[in-house]
């Protein structure tokens, strides 16, 4: 194991900019995965790590030394100051590592079902899609221009290993997207929509959902098959995106019989 005690190490202002800057990462097609939970997903999903980095407590833990075993390489162990500069959280849990952002996108004339994403800025939001979408059999995911960065620790954190099921494309052209995939799409909106319950899930269908505020633009809106919502008995405008949106996956499963 090799040891950084400084903050100007070459590596770590490297592993810095990936875990701060979209741009950089765009660039490197690298991101950076932190938590022991997210690093066994990704080995898990069968994939290596570029680089596995450890805090110098976090390398006492037998846990953490296990994961290093499973990568098949040393790990590099930095200062704990030094560690914490590399992440966003303040208290990160002392393991991290470096993985290439996978090159190969959704296949959508073949997706049985996908998700497109217009305009969610929210990384929380964006995150917790991906995850319900992974939970409830969704494996294609496609996010237009203007969404958060699909990459980007909090949403990687929000996802909670999704990513390493699914394929993903972002900045697309959602037009182009949706006559890509040819199939059924299904546009949610607060209200004046068929029913969720009341709504045939069969056959492969897309689920376009809007930002934050303002949902999907009208010009996207026009292109979807149906409009759905879901009925609420309280007094709440809208859902937000990301609950509306499990309970949209739910919904498709349960009918499917796939939950």
């Amino acid at each position: 194991m090799s040891f950084i005690a400084s903050r100007d190490n070459p590596r770590v202002r490297r592993w810095r900019a990936l875990a701060r800057d979209a741009r950089e990462r765009r660039r490197q097609r690298r991101a950076m995965i932190e938590g022991e939970n997210l690093v066994s997903a990704f080995l898990q999903s069968g994939r290596s790590v570029e680089e596995l980095v450890l805090s110098k407590s976090g390398s006492a833990r037998d846990g953490f030394m296990a994961l290093a075993a499973r990568t098949g390489k040393s790990p590099t162990v930095l200062a704990d100051p030094v560690f914490r500069s590399i992440t966003d959280t303040e208290s990160p849990a002392g393991i991290a590592a470096e993985i290439a952002i996978p090159a190969t996108v959704p296949d959508l004339k073949k997706s049985n079902a996908c998700v497109l994403l217009e305009g969610i800025q929210d990384t929380g939001n964006v995150g917790a899609i991906l995850r319900s979408a992974a939970a409830f059999g969704i494996r294609d995911a496609v996010l237009g221009k203007g969404c958060a960065d699909a990459w980007s620790p909090k949403v990687l954190r929000a996802a909670a290993g999704a990513h390493f099921e699914m394929l993903l494309a972002e900045g697309a052209d959602l037009e182009a997207a949706l006559g890509e995939f040819g199939g059924r799409i299904i546009c949610t909106v607060p209200r004046g929509g068929i029913p969720l319950a009341s709504t045939d899930l069969s056959g492969r269908l897309g689920w376009l959902l809007g930002g934050e505020g303002q949902g999907v633009s009208d010009a996207l809106a026009a292109r979807a098959t149906l409009k759905v919502s879901i009925p609420m008995s309280g007094s709440a405008e809208s859902l937000n995106v990301a609950v509306a949106a499990a309970i949209c996956f739910y919904e498709m499963a349960r009918k499917r019989g796939e939950c």
